[in-house]
């Protein structure tokens, strides 16, 4: 991949740094966003027959229903910092950081790791990708802290959700999962016709390869990059831990033996899960968030180290706390009030069997910007996709796929997920919107024209009902 000198004046570039101009301009605080979001929620649902009372109620009763997923994710965010800033894990993370040579190709090298990372875990390629991404931005001379951050994000905004932290392609192929609604329709489809056809990995690839060279020819000329501390997020290296305690009180915090005992115990608790359930636990999340605390124990080594890299992680969940719970009531007024059924029964209704990959798309990437959640998004649309795919007999695995490759889209230009990573940069959403909605732009006409042209390939096949 190469680029010329006067990259910088490309048509790509220009767009790069003009829509980032405009974002950190105009792009209001994600938590107005979300205020915002509500208010349209509130009066479509009043639109499709709802009483004011009855809206106000779902908001407030909606407010708790994602507490347990918010602290998830705080601990994913906490344990996963913790992790990357241990001392033999930081030190691979400042290696990596030395490889590109230039700001193109560190946006590019990130976006890479990012999208990567992603189709194994999601949470893992936003925090570590993070991380790496700061010290990228700090290392690589010329490189421009904006586009490198963007490009930490693409993984959450491409191509996760055709990997194997799938929510929607995991909850068909567990029957557990599977609502009775949608196991009448479907019945259970196997990863293998899900994220294991050879259209998903192609379609993976595509946008992997396109991604990258957004990220690559949109970065910005040396002479125009802005580092960390011009965006007023000076970087801070972790703290080294005192090893030695200063009074006899603090010896069990310096001391290995605490830490042993523990991790010892979370060893145990793993190898009895993985032998009665095989190694798909792992993928859930309450299992990848108890993953990591060990991991960030162990790797410490001392609990005082431990201590200290979760005090510094707190601030960065502070949007998460915060934000969470007011999609959540989000969600409960869309789906208690119809608005959420009424916009999907619109959508299938107009399709044909070639349409109708494009038009799921389609209202997937709209129904994200106000259900930011993959898998209770899924469960929402899917009695009704499904549905409609069984009577135009399209193939029901790549409806799947086809949910997964364009539910990422919304999340290009919408601040819920990027909370997370924002945090650890110090930087705020106009910070990198410019440089997402980008590749918002190129991915949305791409995504579809592939979900198109692959439901070609792919023959009906009748569902296994129980």
């Amino acid at each position: 991949m190469s680029r010329p000198d006067n990259a910088s004046d490309s048509w790509l570039a220009r767009m790069g740094l003009g829509l980032s101009d405009w974002f950190e301009r105009w792009f209001p605080d994600p938590f107005v966003l979300a205020i915002v979001a509500v208010g349209i929620v509130f009066l479509a649902s009043l639109a499709v027959g709802s009483s004011v009372t009855e809206t106000a109620q779902w908001f407030g009763a909606g407010f708790w229903d994602l507490v347990a997923f918010t602290m998830q994710m705080t601990l994913i965010i906490i344990t996963g910092y913790s992790v990357a800033t241990s001392p033999p894990v930081f030190r691979v993370i400042r290696r990596m950081a030395r490889l590109p040579k230039n700001g193109p190709a560190a946006a590019a090298y990130v976006g890479l790791f990012s999208m990567l990372t992603s189709l194994l875990s999601w949470s893992f390629s936003l925090i570590f990708s993070g991380l790496l991404a700061r010290e990228v931005a700090r290392n690589v001379r010329g490189a421009d802290c904006r586009a490198v951050a963007a490009a930490a994000y693409l993984g959450v905004g491409s191509v996760w959700a055709l990997g194997l932290s799938s929510s929607a392609a995991l909850i068909m192929a567990t029957p557990a999962s599977l609502p009775d609604s949608i196991l009448a329709i479907s019945g259970v489809i196997p990863l293998r016709d899900t994220i294991g056809l050879w259209q998903s990995m192609a379609t993976a690839l595509v946008l992997i390869v396109a991604s990258m060279a957004i990220a690559y020819y949109s970065a910005p000329a040396p002479a125009k990059a802005r580092t960390l501390e011009d965006m007023g997020a000076p970087y801070r290296a972790p703290e080294p831990a005192p090893t030695r305690p200063e009074r006899p009180g603090e010896w069990l915090e310096f001391s290995p033996l605490l830490t042993l005992l523990i991790g010892s115990l979370g060893v145990l608790y793993f190898a009895m899960e993985v032998s009665g359930r095989g190694w798909g636990v792992m993928l859930e999340l309450n299992h990848y968030v108890f993953a990591f605390l060990m991991a960030g124990i162990l790797l410490h080594w001392r609990p005082r180290s431990f201590v200290r890299s979760v005090s510094a992680a707190v601030p960065s969940v502070a949007g998460v706390l915060v934000q969470y719970p007011i999609y959540a009531g989000i969600v409960r007024m869309m789906t208690e009030s119809g608005l959420a059924e009424a916009l999907a029964r619109a959508f299938v209704t107009i399709s044909t069997r070639d349409t109708f990959p494009v038009l799921v798309g389609i209202y997937s990437a709209f129904l994200g910007a106000f259900i930011p959640s993959a898998g209770g998004k899924w469960l929402i649309e899917a009695p009704y996709v499904l549905d409609a795919a069984q009577t135009l007999e399209v193939n029901l695995g790549w409806v799947v796929q086809t949910y997964n490759a364009s539910e990422a889209l919304a999340n290009l230009v919408h601040p819920f997920w990027m909370l997370p990573l924002l945090g650890i940069l110090g930087l705020k959403a106009r910070d990198i919107i410019g440089y997402t909605t980008l590749q918002f732009v190129i991915h949305v006409p791409l995504v579809l024209f592939l979900v198109w042209i692959f439901n070609y390939t792919l023959a009906y096949v009748a569902p296994d009902l129980p």
